[in-house]
């Protein structure tokens, strides 16, 4: 076991085309072979840096905040310390012998480093870098794992037979569990259970953390090593290393649910954070084998260098949406929005409202762009899935579309209004107002999306008009499609014939005139219409018509203009929106 887990072949990872829109989430590849760490882009596969550290590299892992890599260097018995954001060694620190695990605690203030050999857990202070206290915990420590919590520690204790119970508080063990050559430990995400895989046995020893009793063993491939659990606890996985394959165990059950053929010796199991993929590294086949979750098939194999020993995932690359546009379009849907932000690569869905948008398209990293889907008026958020994280994308209106009208029939109608016209276009649903020039319409009736029945109202003066119709989608342009015309309306004056009276030698005479207006178009008399009375060229006087659109008025009026004409006019000349009118009447002489 020793052996196989040091390892001796040495050679590099193939170099890879770095990832051009700048790397998503990395997993850090501890290459026993070659004496390196590699940080490869979990999205392309790209190799984003390769750092030399000791010798025969085995173990890794990152802390909480992903600032820093910790490798353990089994051939120069010393720890690399990564700095991930320039991916170099910032610090070196001297171990035991044979460092062969590493772990992290929850909250980043220590490190515990086991050992292929007899000595005990190393305890580092991550602040000054120094071994702060050891923990005597077995004879051959092949996995360290902490409890989500941190108070305790899982040991495996390969030479023991046993996985030991570690109180992190008093760094003292506090239980042994017996477990057959303990290779690999995982703790459930709720800490309930803790699995050992079993290297000679071969077989996966299921532990409640609560009483730390043994509650199932479960037969699994030749030679178990690395195993993780999926972030929901429900499925484990397990690698076999002389089986050159995985088992999937069912947690709910400690049941085998299936077994996955792999590359050649897979020794490190690693579960994506988001659930969706599991890792595998294949020391003899150099390569590292990608299983989708949901399906339980390799979709993936990749080089992954000489000897690929330990694998960490980085602290994950949240999608970031910082700009959408255009943020506006229509009800009806169809605008190609584009996303603008960070780590949008693997982008899998874009929703607007919950409602999934059409033709997602990863445009680079850092740029997305979907169309969107139809919605009711208003705004919605839209938000941005990838890698099985959703994040918010910012806001979108939806917008009615602008009505449109196209044709009025009638087109023309008489300045007192109420003409049924009958309005065509497009996008009338939900209209709130239609209007001919300034004066909203008397009624109005949706007919459909393409017309309106709508009733004309009074003109202040006659011409044309532009119909407009208003919708939340905003009001409709004009042109000379909705041009509706304003007519005059034909008035008729009827004046009333006149009784006199004239004497011998009489020169001067008072006449009582009248007359009446009516508008011929409406039938309604016309009031506060202006009428002028002549006998013949003489103007007798002026009136204006009542509420029945009669007009009285008396004035003196030579008797021979009388006698000449022997009747008199009665004259409206019109106004803005009604024709002229002229009336005579006789004059009829009493002697």
């Amino acid at each position: 076991m020793a052996t196989a887990l040091l390892g001796t072949a040495a050679a590099v990872l193939p170099a890879v085309p770095a990832h051009a829109a700048g790397p998503g989430q990395l997993i850090y590849v501890a290459d026993q072979g070659a004496g390196s760490v590699v940080a490869v882009d979990s999205a392309t596969w790209a190799t984003v840096a390769t750092v030399p550290v000791g010798t025969a590299p085995v173990g890794v892992a990152l802390t909480p905040d992903g600032s820093q890599a910790w490798v353990v260097n089994s051939g120069s018995s010393s720890v690399s310390v990564l700095d991930t954001a320039s991916n170099t060694v910032a610090a070196t620190l001297p171990v035991g012998s044979a460092p062969g695990a590493v772990a992290v605690s929850p909250d980043g203030t220590h490190v515990y480093v086991g050992h292929n050999s007899s000595a005990p857990v190393e305890v580092v202070d991550t602040a000054t870098l120094t071994v702060a206290a050891t923990i005597p915990a077995g004879n051959y420590t092949a996995a360290l794992r902490p409890s989500p919590d941190g108070t305790r520690l899982y040991v495996s204790d390969f030479g023991g037979d046993a996985v030991r119970v570690v109180d992190t508080t008093t760094n003292t063990v506090i239980a042994s569990v017996p477990s057959r050559d303990p290779a690999g430990i995982a703790v459930s995400p709720d800490g309930a259970r803790v699995y050992a895989s079993n290297y000679n046995d071969p077989t996966v020893t299921v532990i409640d953390a609560a009483t730390n009793t043994v509650t199932a063993t479960v037969p699994v491939g030749h030679q178990p090593q690395g195993i993780a659990i999926t972030p929901d606890g429900s499925t484990v996985y397990v690698g076999n290393r002389l089986g050159n394959s995985v088992s999937v165990l069912d947690a709910a059950t400690n049941t085998v649910i299936a077994t996955l053929p792999v590359g050649a010796g897979p020794n490190a199991v690693l579960a994506d954070p988001d659930g969706s993929r599991v890792y595998v590294a294949n020391s003899f086949a150099g390569t590292i084998s990608v299983i989708d979750t949901a399906t339980l098939t390799v979709t993936a194999t990749v080089p992954a260098g000489s000897r690929p020993y330990g694998l960490a995932m980085g602290k994950p690359a949240l999608p970031a949406v910082t700009g959408l546009a255009p943020a506006t379009g229509p009800t009806t849907g169809g605008t190609t929005v584009t996303l603008t932000g960070t780590h949008l690569t693997g982008t899998t869905a874009v929703a607007f409202d919950g409602t999934p948008a059409s033709g997602v398209t990863v445009v680079d990293d850092t740029k997305v762009t979907a169309v969107a889907p139809p919605h009711a008026p208003g705004t919605v958020g839209v938000t941005l899935t990838a890698k099985g994280r959703t994040v918010p994308a910012g806001s979108y209106t939806y917008q009615a579309p602008t009505p449109t009208v196209t044709g009025l029939a009638p087109a023309t109608g008489p300045a007192a209004g109420g003409t049924t016209v009958t309005l065509t276009g497009s996008n009338f649903t939900g209209a709130t107002a239609v209007t001919f020039g300034t004066a909203p319409a008397v009624s109005f009736t949706v007919d459909s999306d393409t017309q309106i029945t709508a009733t004309a109202p009074t003109a202040s003066t006659s011409g044309p008009v532009d119909v407009t119709v208003t919708t939340p989608g905003g009001t409709s342009t004009t042109g000379t499609t909705d041009r509706y015309t304003y007519t005059k309306d034909t008035t008729r004056l009827t004046a009333n014939p006149l009784l006199l009276s004239i004497a011998p030698g009489q020169l001067s005479v008072n006449l009582n005139l009248s007359a009446t207006l009516t508008d011929t178009t409406t039938g309604k008399p016309v009031p506060g219409a202006t009428i002028t009375f002549k006998a013949g060229t003489t103007t007798v006087c002026t009136a204006t018509t009542n509420a029945a659109g009669t007009a009285t008025c008396t004035g003196p009026c030579p008797v021979a203009a009388v006698l000449l004409g022997l009747g008199y006019t009665a004259t409206y000349n019109g106004s803005p929106t009604q024709e002229a009118a002229t009336a005579t009447a006789g004059l009829i002489r009493i002697s």
